[in-house]
């Protein structure tokens, strides 16, 4: 009897933690989701952008610079997925890739096709000669900043989701469990079955039982903060939505450059490459056309999705999702009224139908009475030492895995 017991406060308790868990688990779960389909959202349309803007003013590499600019977009995706996939060697890669094909349509268009082999000595050279000037740079410190505080609050998601879990299935004290069911079964074994727990009572009994919990609360709370450091870096210097957006321009900046510098390329290229003959060729020479952003078809590309099939992208949508400024305020104004969350948790628990306020009659763990008369112990661990109803001999092994993992992401976060 008593062991069925047992087994049924370890389930109520459980229950009713899932049940308080459950209200915050559901926004972070929602606002992953959110934060995730604007992700989506601003990336494809910043490739598309970027894309459309050799269709309208680059049309000789339209053709052939798509691979590498669905490419660069796939690499900032997984970067902001938490892949290792640092942000320079990206632009990088992207700058790499398109040296040779503005050189080859652009810088020499009157000359014969380069060869492979010219091609790819002008891939390799192009970090030495540099010649899209300091758009380079400015890309990829813009992106890698945003990129950071993004990559960051998609991680501390995934942190608040699993500090939540890890506390449901913590397990509880044998000590605990005798507790409860001393509160909860021991009155209908006098037939008293609709006397409830006095409130005191029942604090104590939870405070007990969730002592290792309530020592997640001052880093739950520095964790809290560190969220509001990160949206506020996500709405204001580190914006992610103007840093895809730019990319456009700063790419058109970056060709543009290397054109003024056409003549002085064209000299460092033959210095590592070797002469090139002028031949007869098929190929025209380059216009430029400048088509305003407001003109961009983005629907004439295909979405960077197809370049990769790891890429974790959706097809976009016709309506625009959320900004992600409008998201992270929503955010932290749900997370900052959970600050106090596992500091009360033995408070909400006691407060519903499980026990009753001073001034009717109560059970007190070993009769009825008017009011619980022992002290009634802080949430802290060393309150709980002298706890008059549940003997805590120590911390929750799983709990403090939990808490070394929060304080160790909040110190790497902040560094």
């Amino acid at each position: 009897m008593e062991e069925s017991y047992q087994a049924a406060v370890k389930r109520e308790l459980a229950h009713n933690i899932q049940a308080l868990n459950f209200e915050l688990k559901y926004m972070i779960d929602a606002h992953i989701s959110a934060f995730q389909g604007t992700f989506t959202y601003l990336i494809e349309k910043a490739a598309n952008q970027t894309l459309s803007l050799f269709d309208s003013s680059y049309q000789p590499l339209a053709q052939e610079v798509q691979e590498p600019v669905r490419e660069l977009f796939t690499d900032i995706s997984l970067n902001i997925l938490g892949e290792d996939m640092p942000v320079e060697g990206a632009v990088s890669r992207f700058f790499d890739a398109l040296f040779p094909l503005v050189y080859n349509h652009l810088l020499s268009p009157t000359r014969a096709p380069l060869s492979e082999d010219y091609l790819e000595c002008l891939r390799l050279t192009r970090q030495d000669i540099n010649p899209f000037g300091p758009s380079f740079q400015g890309m990829v410190t813009e992106l890698s900043k945003s990129l950071w505080a993004s990559r960051m609050m998609k991680q501390s998601l995934n942190m608040a989701i699993h500090t939540i879990n890890s506390t449901e299935h913590a397990g509880m004290t044998r000590e605990c469990t005798r507790a409860l069911v001393r509160m909860q079964y021991c009155p209908h074994c006098q037939g008293l079955t609709l006397i409830r727990p006095c409130v005191g009572y029942c604090l104590n009994v939870m405070r007990g039982c969730l002592a290792s919990l309530a020592d997640l609360d001052a880093p739950w709370r520095d964790f809290i903060s560190l969220l509001e450091n990160i949206a506020g870096q996500m709405s204001g210097s580190h914006d992610l939505e103007l840093a895809l957006l730019g990319i456009r321009d700063m790419v058109r900046e970056s060709i543009e450059y290397a054109l003024t510098q056409g003549r002085n390329l064209t000299s460092m290229v033959e210095k590592v490459c070797g002469q090139l003959h002028e031949e007869i060729s098929h190929k025209q020479p380059r216009e430029v056309t400048f088509q305003n952003d407001e003109d961009v078809d983005e629907t004439k590309h295909p979405s960077p999705a197809h370049v990769r099939s790891s890429l974790p992208l959706k097809s976009s949508k016709n309506e625009r999702p959320r900004s992600l400024k409008s998201i992270s305020r929503e955010f932290i104004m749900y997370m900052k009224l959970s600050k106090a969350f596992y500091a009360v948790l033995a408070e909400r628990l006691c407060d519903g139908d499980l026990s009753v306020r001073d001034g009717s009659t109560c059970w007190n763990g070993e009769d009825v009475v008017e009011s619980y008369t022992k002290n009634v112990m802080s949430n802290d661990m060393k309150a709980q030492v002298n706890n008059p109803e549940v003997k805590v001999r120590g911390r929750n092994v799983v709990i403090s895995q939990v808490i070394d993992q929060l304080r160790h992401f909040i110190k790497v976060v902040s560094l």
